[in-house]
């Protein structure tokens, strides 16, 4: 089980700092932890999400098989988080929905897509024993 001591690492690509800064926490409201020339470390809902400069961009961007995110437990969260996404224009790659509908499994969707073609999931379990 995981130690609430412990923080997961995620390293993805950017093509500006500027323009990973401006979505990431002025408008996702991520915490910036550090930057240097080539990278950010940021505080990306209580992980570590460091975004490094690359030319290694994907210019066409698929859900699978890269993405990653966060899954809410609450529902007020994710509905907190898609709010906030409306309200300062954070570009959607997928608009909510609902997936898996009345089976153990539904849950509730939505991706946001980053300046570099990032792909962020960000979802909510009905059951919260679906979380993993």
């Amino acid at each position: 089980m995981r130690n609430p001591d412990n923080v997961f690492h995620l390293a993805i690509p950017c093509r500006d700092l500027d323009e990973a800064f401006d979505f990431y926490v002025t408008k996702l409201g991520c915490k910036l932890a550090r930057r240097y020339a080539d990278r950010i470390t940021l505080d990306f809902f209580g992980d570590q999400l460091v975004v490094h400069l690359s030319t290694k961009i994907d210019e066409n961007p698929e859900m699978y098989p890269r993405h990653f995110g966060i899954t809410f437990k609450h529902r007020e969260d994710w509905e907190r988080l898609l709010n906030l996404a409306r309200k300062r224009e954070l570009p959607f790659f997928h608009e909510p929905s609902r997936r898996f509908q009345d089976l153990v499994e539904e849950h509730w969707t939505f991706l946001l897509i980053d300046p570099s073609n990032n792909l962020l999931e960000f979802k909510h379990y009905l059951d919260p024993q679906m979380m993993y």
